[in-house]
């Protein structure tokens, strides 16, 4: 499913782009299966090499995942979406030929239960001293998502503004922007399905509300940089290049 002309123009205007059913339903059924019941199997044991920041909660409700680094240890699907033509064939055009993995990051929104993801830049999280905003992150629907269980919303046009000064505190997702959540009138709210991707750059602004459903909504998203700019886990299209950042 390589990038099109107009996904690249879209992709100019707005810093993001969408490419619908990226995946087959057998392989998004893999994955689904792979990460189900996932809260509790991680609460009663963490595989080495998983990070997890759960929800904080002020009551005794069960334990539930905000987010968990290196998903693709739980999930062989989700592994084998890194280094996938579906999804470097829309990256290459944009990045180069020298793709490297930064991370893969389940964000499960949990029933009821799961909380907002504020407004911010992903650039705000990766920035160094002489890195450049050239990352881009590939974010897979693992469930249905909607404005009722918290979809991805993004403020179209909003990477052209550059970095923009964050709030930081001491939690998950302690990086924002001022207002942490606050409505904004010219943010879009993108219905996705399961299998669906959303491509976008690392300055574009963007955010989650909390899933106020009954119904769970898991996605992931993968994050890629070019090899030489600072973050490079495991190259996975071209060539290693030497890191300049460090």
């Amino acid at each position: 499913m390589p990038l099109t002309d107009n996904d690249r123009n879209f992709f100019i205007d707005n810093g993001f782009f969408v490419k619908r059913q990226i995946i087959d339903g057998e392989w998004i059924a893999q994955i689904q299966k792979e990460t189900d019941q996932l809260h509790e199997r991680m609460a009663e044991h963490t595989p080495q090499g998983v990070g997890i920041s759960w929800e904080e909660y002020e009551d005794d409700r069960p334990k539930r995942i905000r987010q968990l680094m290196h998903g693709e240890v739980v999930s062989e699907g989700l592994n084998r979406l890194i280094e996938s033509d579906e999804v470097l064939s829309c990256l290459e055009p944009i990045m180069g030929p020298n793709i490297a993995l930064f991370h893969c990051k389940l964000l499960l929104k949990a029933a009821n239960d799961g909380s907002i993801i504020p407004w911010h830049q992903d650039y705000a999280y990766w920035t160094r001293h002489n890195n450049e905003p050239k990352m881009m992150n590939c974010m897979m629907f693992i469930d249905d998502a909607n404005a009722e269980n918290g979809c991805i919303q993004f403020v179209p046009g909003s990477h052209k503004l550059g970095l923009l000064e964050h709030d930081r505190a001491n939690t998950s997702f302690g990086v924002f922007l001022p207002g942490f959540f606050q409505k904004r009138e010219t943010a879009v709210t993108l219905d996705m399905k399961a299998g669906d991707a959303v491509f976008f750059n690392s300055l574009v602004i963007h955010g989650s509300d909390a899933n106020k459903s009954p119904h769970q909504r898991r996605a992931v998203t993968i994050a890629y940089d070019v090899t030489g700019n600072g973050y490079c886990r495991r190259v996975v299209r071209g060539e290693a290049q030497a890191d300049k950042t460090y």
